[in-house]
């Protein structure tokens, strides 16, 4: 998912930076309060970016100019909300990008927007639904983890056709082809990642952890 450095033509860097600044903004507000209101959550938030760091670095080459991976951000999305996720995710994006020249700094807010905003909004929906479903916290994990990722790659294949649109059939069509060889291995890894995300929540319940307590107040779906 990793959009390489350079690859996108300015114009498109600045329209997402533009886009991903101000939510990671809020992201940070929203972390900088946690951490006042819950002084022992500092532990987990750097774990929580460590293990998306870790499931966003195993990449497999793609498209030209992206890859396909894990994205890791459906943990986060249950532990802490979307928007601290966002702020966790361009953390990570950018030591990937300066670390293992991983992504890139002129692709970082396409980069972000994808698999820090996107990915992680549209999991958190799926999260709160099935919840008040009556789904348990694993099945709900999965289901968070599993819609972040493949979401994360429909917004990267669309960053993509809209940069490179085809001479013939314009960003649709682009788009289609884009997601099409995507879709090969995100398809899979996203019921991988699912999998992971819930034995992970499974092993921080089994070593005590709230695990939903830091959601983003008023949102909590603890109690179904």
């Amino acid at each position: 998912m990793h959009i390489a450095e350079g690859f996108l033509p300015l114009e498109w860097s600045a329209v997402w930076y533009a886009l991903a600044l101000p939510i990671v903004g809020y992201g940070i507000y929203r972390a900088q309060k946690l951490r006042e209101r819950e002084l022992g959550v500092m532990p987990l938030l750097a774990v929580t970016a460590a293990f998306i760091f870790v499931l966003s670095a195993l990449k497999l080459p793609s498209v030209t100019g992206s890859c396909s991976h894990p994205t890791g951000t459906g943990l986060g999305v249950v532990l802490f909300g979307p928007s601290i996720t966002a702020f966790l995710s361009i953390i990570v994006l950018l030591f990937q990008a300066l670390l293992l020249a991983h992504g890139g700094i002129t692709t970082l807010g396409a980069n972000t927007v994808s698999m820090g905003i996107v990915g992680p909004a549209v999991g958190w929906l799926a999260y709160r639904a099935v919840r008040r479903m009556k789904a348990g916290l694993l099945t709900s994990g999965f289901v968070a983890a599993f819609f972040a990722d493949l979401m994360t790659y429909v917004v990267t294949a669309g960053q993509l056709a809209a940069a490179f649109p085809a001479t013939k059939g314009g960003i649709l069509l682009s788009f289609e082809a884009f997601f099409g060889i995507f879709a090969v291995t995100q398809v899979p890894l996203a019921i991988i990642e699912g999998i992971t995300v819930a034995l992970a929540l499974k092993l921080l319940q089994e070593h005590g952890v709230a695990v939903e307590m830091w959601q983003p107040k008023g949102v909590s779906v603890s109690e179904a």
